[in-house]
């Protein structure tokens, strides 16, 4: 992992990250797991999405996969240099393979997934010698709010 360089701090603090959690209720709302995603490059957001693998019967609708889809499109290529991805939960291994695959520049996610994440947790995917790309990472960015809507999302399934 890398340190928090000073255009990172800048990108921390700009609201990206509030859109996510927008994004995490209204998949809670769903009915989904409460994980949001915002891309974004040159301050403009190319892409929101939220969890949707219940509604769309797609185990790979996890909210980063379908943000990437989304930014993929809007700009015409497969390849997301210079563009940033906030999500309110540490990747599971297929969206940190998706995420290294785009080429995205930086990685801020809130809260940390002990059980299922690929980042800081379990496998360390960008740490493999076999990654391809490894964005900057910054994690723990709004990881209170991230792990609340969790907390109450599966609290209320019990």
């Amino acid at each position: 992992m890398h340190g928090i360089t000073a255009a990172g701090r800048l990108m921390i603090n700009n609201g990206y990250m509030d859109l996510a959690l927008e994004e995490a209720r209204d998949a809670a709302g769903r009915g989904e797991v409460p994980v949001g995603a915002v891309i974004v490059r040159d301050g403009i957001v190319l892409a929101r999405a939220g969890n949707r693998t219940r509604e769309l019967n797609d185990i790979t609708a996890h909210a980063e996969i379908l943000a990437i889809r989304q930014a993929a499109e809007a700009l015409g290529s497969e390849r997301l240099t210079d563009a940033d991805l906030y999500v309110t939960l540490e990747p599971c291994t297929m969206c940190a393979a998706a995420i290294s695959f785009a080429r995205l520049r930086r990685l801020y996610f809130g809260a940390e997934d002990e059980k299922g994440g690929a980042v800081t947790s379990g496998v360390r995917f960008f740490n493999q010698p076999t990654c391809h790309h490894q964005p900057e990472i910054y994690p723990d960015i709004a990881s209170e709010h991230a792990t609340q809507l969790l907390k109450n999302f599966f609290k209320g399934r019990r």
